[in-house]
């Protein structure tokens, strides 16, 4: 459809109605012109869902606008370069590449160049309204920090279905999905929404903890470590210098 091939969003599979395995999903509460709550599929497409709780947590949403918006169609925002909501490049950015932690397994990913993420088609949820979406820019893989809110049953946006737009739902929309409807049916201009509508902020709970990333030695703390061993080994040198002589002629590497 005309929609479809315009559309640049990705998402996962139709168990929509079906709670997360072994507990509780994650919910996120998203303030912007009203509030609204969506739960995420973590069990279902974990990279996915870690990485938008991930960016969720580091407050990336806050402050953005929804940058395109189709009465009938979807809502879609996430865009860097939609906090000035009059900017040319709104559409176009992407999360940052850096790791996050897949809180499903607890193991760490990384975000591929532009910051993009593997596609998970995996679970067959389908884009029925309230879903929530990862967008993409029509290639395999590309998926990022731009979402996508279904106002609509979207069938020919599953990664399953045969047209050749692939978006694996991660989400569903929980409470207040009078707010997002409304948001649809503001007055746009080329999709842009005439008057900014701004995510305030997001805030997640029910999130297993992520890994945090260990603390590289300070240099200071580098060189003093490093002086007291080149003090040992000196010492332990001068103490078995008969052995080194020795132990040459029948000396191994060892590779690892």
């Amino acid at each position: 459809t005309e929609h479809s091939s315009a559309l640049a969003a990705a998402m996962p599979r139709d168990r929509s109605r079906s709670p997360q395995r072994g507990g509780a999903s994650p919910v996120a509460k998203l303030s912007t012109t009203g509030d609204f709550e969506a739960e995420f599929y973590l069990d279902r497409v974990p990279i996915t869902a870690s990485s938008f709780i991930d960016l969720c947590q580091t407050g990336f949403y806050d402050g953005l606008h929804f940058h395109r918006v189709i009465d009938g169609f979807m809502n879609q925002f996430g865009c860097p370069f939609s906090k000035d909501p009059d900017s040319p490049k709104a559409g176009q950015g992407s999360a940052p590449a850096v790791s996050f932690t897949n809180l499903r397994n607890g193991s760490l990913s990384c975000r591929g160049p532009g910051g993009t993420i593997r596609d998970e088609h995996v679970s067959r949820d389908s884009n029925v309204p309230g879903s929530l979406s990862m967008a993409n820019v029509g290639q395999p893989d590309t998926g990022s920090s731009q979402i996508f809110i279904n106002v609509a049953h979207n069938s020919s946006l599953d990664w399953f279905s045969p047209g050749p737009s692939k978006h694996p739902v991660f989400g569903q929309i929980k409470q207040g999905m009078d707010v997002v409807v409304k948001i649809s049916k503001v007055e746009t201009v080329q999709d842009k929404p005439v008057k900014p509508i701004k995510m305030i902020k997001v805030t997640v709970s029910g999130a297993p903890e992520a890994v945090k990333p260990r603390k590289k030695p300070s240099s200071s703390s580098s060189s003093s470590s490093s002086s007291r061993q080149k003090k040992k080994t000196k010492k332990s040198k001068n103490r078995k210098k008969a052995d080194i002589v020795v132990s040459s002629s029948s000396s191994s590497s060892s590779s690892h």
